[in-house]
């Protein structure tokens, strides 16, 4: 498998400046020898998937490689945390906003048996206590208290309330103001 060293170089350059040399390839995983058995490793793995494939990539680094830069990578780690990716925000921001989820408001709950429901004919009635305000839900997460009503002919809810957590954060990742 052919990579370019300038590509490894540029991947790292944010975190710590390195020059790459090419030294050889081998595909076969058994015949692999990067690390000893006793000598301490950092291994990881990622799962790839490319339309309907999928496969694993499994890397492996020795500890001694990655032992003289340790500062640094802490450093980069914590920084990073800290520090926030506007772009990714905004395109996170535009998805979730673009993403379609179903709203649902239930006006009442009737408790029935398996017998009572087997007995309804037409025309029976089912009564039910009815509250004023209920709450619209997205997938059981209650969002929204609302009303309920009709509009234009057609039954629908009042948003008068977003439910929120209590965080200073809104749901994007900026900060609320107001209430």
């Amino acid at each position: 498998m052919y990579t370019n060293k300038n590509d490894y170089r540029k991947a790292w350059q944010g975190v710590y400046p390195l020059e790459m040399e090419y030294q050889r390839s081998e595909m076969q995983p058994q015949f692999a020898n990067i690390a000893t058995p006793s000598e301490i490793v950092v291994a990881t793995a990622f799962t790839l998937e490319i339309g309907d494939t999928t496969g694993s990539v499994h890397f492996c680094i020795p500890y001694s490689t990655l032992e003289p830069i340790r500062d640094v990578l802490y450093s980069t780690i914590q920084g990073d945390s800290v520090e926030q990716d506007r772009r990714w925000i905004k395109l996170l921001q535009n998805q979730i906003q673009s993403a379609e989820v179903e709203v649902v408001a239930e006006l009442a709950h009737a408790p029935a048996t398996v017998e009572q429901l087997l007995s309804f004919k037409p025309g029976d009635f089912i009564e039910l206590d009815l509250d004023p305000v209920i709450q619209a839900k997205v997938d059981g997460v209650p969002i929204f208290d609302c009303h309920y009503g009709t509009s234009n002919g057609h039954y629908s809810i009042k948003i008068d309330q977003l439910l929120t957590t209590g965080s200073p954060m809104g749901w994007l990742g900026e900060e609320r103001h107001g209430g």
